[in-house]
């Protein structure tokens, strides 16, 4: 990735850092990938609107943020004047990139973000697998809801009844476009020929599916052509 227009001083991948980190874990019997541990997110807020000029303006500079290699998140949110970054800051144990707060400040100073205080930065640590690792890869269970109207306790009651009225309905509708189909096919021989040439109707009488019921014999003259309205 070019980062030639970022006057960024990052470090190098394993520099100052134990050679030996291992950035993987073990969960359930299975080895994966884990590029950080404890990484920082810093919020700015109450950054002056000029600065950020407009919410094109804004979106381009959060992409600008993310193409640096020690930003792992960033949001730039114009309407409330904040900035969010989740970055690897320089103490972090790992082998990535990394980049230090002030580094970060420089950056957006040369950006044209200027209003940066200290009061007005909040910075903390974020513990990367259980804040989004975790939240990615393993999302807690979406709670149920009950339908509007009804306490989850009744639902739970409905519930079965429900799932078996809904299964049945769809074994009907299955059924229905089943006999939709043949219906079609037997009222039009001359789509059968060129789609599937070795159809043989199931016996039922020529015009008697759901073309035929509703338009006639009309559906069963040769030379028809297509005779949707509009073809």
């Amino acid at each position: 990735m070019d980062h030639s227009n970022v006057d960024v001083n990052v470090a190098q991948e394993g520099e100052g850092v134990n050679s030996e980190f291992d950035d993987h874990i073990t969960e359930n019997g299975k080895r994966y990938t884990l590029p950080y541990r404890m990484i920082k997110q810093v919020t700015f807020t109450n950054i002056r609107k000029e600065e950020l000029v407009d919410i094109p303006h804004a979106a381009r500079l959060q992409y600008r943020l993310m193409l640096l290699e020690p930003v792992i998140k960033a949001r730039v949110d114009y309407t409330k004047s904040k900035i969010v970054v989740i970055y690897n800051p320089r103490e972090a144990e790992n082998i990535r990139e990394k980049m230090s707060l002030e580094e970060l400040r420089n950056f957006l100073s040369k950006q044209g973000v200027n209003s940066i205080s200290e009061e007005n930065t909040l910075e903390e640590d974020y513990d990367y697998k259980k804040q989004l690792y975790d939240y990615a890869y393993t999302p807690p269970s979406i709670r149920e809801r009950a339908p509007y109207g009804y306490t989850i306790e009744e639902w739970k009651g409905m519930k079965p009844e429900w799932e078996k009225k809904m299964a049945k309905t769809e074994v009907e509708k299955q059924e229905k476009f089943r006999k939709f189909q043949e219906g079609y096919l037997e009222a039009n021989p001359e789509i059968v020929a060129v789609v599937e040439p070795g159809y043989k109707p199931s016996g039922v009488a020529a015009g008697s599916g759901f073309f035929g019921r509703i338009f006639g014999k009309k559906a069963q003259k040769k030379d028809k052509g297509f005779w949707f309205h509009g073809v």
